[in-house]
């Protein structure tokens, strides 16, 4: 008999690809302060362990992550020099990057037909940049 352990099952969970979830909202003023109107913009986060890196990052830099978040909502396809760009390459056809801070990074696919986002990594910048 096979005896998967708690924590194998777990990392099993993990690889299976979940809904998307909702991004969770940052708790500081200028995120809570998003109108209706002005937010044009669904946020979401590829699955739970996105969110869970989100939430981390969030955790570590509350005031950056609550302007990216609303720069999501927002503009989410608005170019901000050095700061927030779509990239380059086949690889990475309609992916953006977002700098949060010097060494963390969110990417995310924009659908404008939908208004909706969807980020697919959140956390310490690497390179090269994750393939959605």
């Amino acid at each position: 008999m096979f005896d998967m352990s708690e924590n194998s099952l777990e990392e099993v969970i993990e690889n299976i690809e979940p809904p998307e979830v909702k991004l969770t909202v940052p708790q500081l003023s200028e995120t809570s302060e998003i109108t209706e109107r002005e937010k044009n913009w669904l946020v979401v986060a590829k699955n739970r362990r996105v969110n869970r890196d989100w939430e981390a990052l969030m955790q570590r830099h509350p005031e950056n992550t609550s302007r990216c978040y609303h720069d999501l909502c927002t503009a989410a396809t608005t170019r901000q020099s050095g700061r927030v760009f779509p990239l380059k390459g086949k690889k990475y056809k309609g992916v953006w990057e977002y700098e949060v801070t010097k060494g963390d990074r969110v990417f995310y696919i924009p659908d404008e037909d939908q208004l909706k986002v969807v980020v697919f990594y959140a956390g310490k910048h690497i390179n090269p940049a994750p393939a959605s």
